[in-house]
């Protein structure tokens, strides 16, 4: 096996058409986060972007989209905002994971969302959840009757709640596929405010990530595009959902609603107009990521995993790498497989949130954080 690392900008057409060919011929590897545009998009926004091109012989076997980062530790290109990572390669090709390190000039690779079939790195595996996913294969109606037998209430309501919403704010209308840029940047602005209402770090806050879903929000081709779906109360976007779909995959990404029309409930039914609307486009697959919600719950058809894992060589600093990362690791893990300590843990996040929240619209618009601002002027 042969590793040449390159930026994802110096890929030439034919090892481009290569790639999605390795995609095509493996459902498994099919998600639009391993696709080679998504890792010439982040390349654009990140410069640490690289891919390692496998070869034996004369021909390519596989491709592996990664950051390298300081102290020669590897991440997945796009850590921390991507749901599937991992190597693409043919079928049948076989490869070590410590070869791999060493042709990538890593001494550790770190995942968090690893592709449960990529087999090499298993033995490096500290844990693996599930990833909800909606299989429409069988259309829109197969869908819609799994889903009434598994809860019979759940549409009936959301019908109800869709109807007083319609009444009481517009006609309720959903574009599956839209190209308006107000639409997202209007998304942005709520993700950012749920964010930080529930504690967590602002993604929207980077100008690189603003940046990065713009960019995103433009790509449309034959194997893989963007795309924002979003509910109108008339005129109004109530609720909009923005992801990344290759051929017949869509990866669920960033949902959000205007959190003035709560009571309605309009991300559920903006998901589930979405999924209408989105099985006669040619989806078969809606994967909704790891994450325990009640809504993945309710939605889903069945799981995929993914995995975490720590991949380390032998050299000193491999082991020191393994020694720090090991502690945190058990401790998310711990937290996440125990209720008792998990809720806990979201609602002190939620209270922190409240608080930063209330702190900052006390402060005067002169001292406010220039993250923020950055972050506004970047949304549009």
């Amino acid at each position: 096996m042969q590793i040449s690392v390159v930026r994802p900008e110096e890929l030439g057409p034919a090892e481009v058409a290569a790639w999605q060919d390795m995609q095509r011929r493996d459902p498994a590897q099919g998600n639009p986060f391993l696709s080679p545009e998504f890792a010439s998009a982040i390349g654009r926004f990140r410069p640490d972007a690289r891919v390692a091109v496998l070869s034996d012989g004369p021909a390519v076997t596989g491709f592996f989209p990664f950051e390298k980062r300081r102290l020669g530790v590897g991440v997945p290109i796009g850590a921390g905002l991507t749901d599937c990572q991992g190597l693409v390669h043919a079928p049948g090709f076989e490869w070590g994971a410590r070869d791999l390190l060493r042709g990538c000039g890593v001494s550790a690779f770190y995942f968090d969302h690893l592709a449960q079939e990529q087999r090499p790195f298993g033995r490096w595996v500290a844990a693996t959840d599930p990833s909800p996913v909606i299989d429409l294969t069988d259309g829109f109606p197969a869908y819609q009757a799994k889903l009434n037998t598994k809860s019979p209430q759940f549409l009936k309501d959301l019908a109800r709640r869709g109807r007083k919403l319609g009444r009481e704010a517009g006609l309720l209308r959903h574009v599956v596929d839209s190209r308006d840029p107000a639409a997202l940047h209007a998304l942005m602005g709520w993700k950012s405010d749920q964010y930080r209402r529930t504690g967590r770090t602002d993604r929207f806050a980077r100008p690189w990530i603003v940046g990065l879903i713009n960019d995103l929000f433009e790509t449309r081709g034959d194997h893989f595009g963007g795309r924002l779906s979003v509910l109108y109360a008339g005129d109004t976007p109530v609720a909009a959902h923005f992801g990344v779909r290759s051929r017949h995959y869509l990866a669920h990404w960033f949902p959000a609603y205007d959190p003035g029309f709560g009571k309605y409930s309009p991300g559920l039914i903006q998901h589930v107009r979405m999924i209408e609307d989105t099985a006669p486009t040619g989806i078969t697959l809606i994967d909704m990521g790891k994450g325990a919600k009640r809504y993945k719950e309710t939605l889903k058809t069945s799981d995929l995993f993914v995995c975490e894992a720590a991949v380390t060589g032998n050299s000193p600093l491999a082991l020191a790498h393994r020694a720090r990362i090991a502690p945190s690791q058990w401790a998310v893990r711990t937290i996440r497989a125990h209720p008792a300590l998990y809720e806990p843990a979201d609602q002190l996040l939620k209270r922190y949130g409240q608080i930063r929240t209330s702190a900052s619209s006390r402060m005067p618009r002169a001292v406010r954080s220039p993250a923020k601002s950055g972050r506004r002027q970047n949304a549009g």
